[in-house]
């Protein structure tokens, strides 16, 4: 069985003879997937999602709400980049006025006119090595308190996803998620930690992330409502 159909829901059926339990899955433009052991019945499996319809419906709502438009950015003077949840404006200077194409001096983002044509990379840059500095510094921080033992901390830019336990037990985060105010960052870090111990987002995982950070269905919703508002970059 390639496809399943509930009522109005149809989900991609992805076996796997070395996964134990089933897990529904809300891809980013709104396609639904079922992980199933190799061999589960039919009516299992429709069992299964017609226990968690009211988990897909909100999904669907949330992936709906991302999808939304977002107004590119333009780089001129007085435009508003995002920074650990802080808009800074933007000034162009000239060239002799600084050595670095970008920078953030006095709260505000200062770029060089001279930089205006590859502007967009000078910030995914500038971006990607703040992340991984702050990032690797929640990690260790987080780690040590839970007992956990990462790897390291990658930053690159994951598409729709905002972190990832990869192999080896690395931790990879978007560059984006230096935008994010500075507790919904947090809450992606320790929602990654926790995948160290618990790889599927099963109610195990859930009960141990919220050990981890009690109020984490907040952040975790408010990332939900507000993630699209740092994808203008």
């Amino acid at each position: 069985m390639t496809q399943l159909q509930v009522d109005d829901l149809v989900l991609q059926v992805r076996e796997s003879s070395r996964r134990r339990t089933l897990e529904i899955t809300v891809d980013r433009d709104g396609d639904l997937a079922i992980a199933v052991p190799t061999g589960t019945e039919p009516e299992k499996m429709r069992a299964f999602v017609s226990e968690k319809r009211g988990w897909i419906y909100k999904k669907l709502a949330e992936k709906a709400l991302r999808q939304r438009p977002v107004p590119g950015k333009e780089y001129v003077d007085g435009e508003g980049f995002l920074y650990l949840g802080r808009s800074y404006r933007l000034k162009i200077v000239p060239a002799s006025e600084q050595s670095v194409p970008l920078k953030l001096d006095a709260g505000r983002f200062r770029m060089r006119e001279d930089a205006l044509d590859d502007a967009r990379q000078h910030f995914i840059r500038w971006y990607a090595g703040r992340a991984k500095d702050w990032l690797g510094r929640q990690v260790d921080a987080h780690a040590k308190r839970l007992g956990l033992s990462p790897a390291g901390v990658k930053v690159q830019d994951l598409g729709f996803r905002w972190g990832s336990c990869g192999r080896g037990n690395w931790l990879y985060f978007h560059w984006k998620t230096i935008l994010l105010p500075r507790s919904i960052a947090e809450y992606v870090v320790v929602h990654e930690l926790i995948h160290l111990v618990e790889p599927h987002q099963t109610p195990a995982f859930w009960r141990r992330l919220e050990r981890a950070m009690p109020d984490f269905e907040r952040r975790k919703n408010w990332l939900a409502r507000h993630g699209i508002e740092v994808e203008g970059v």
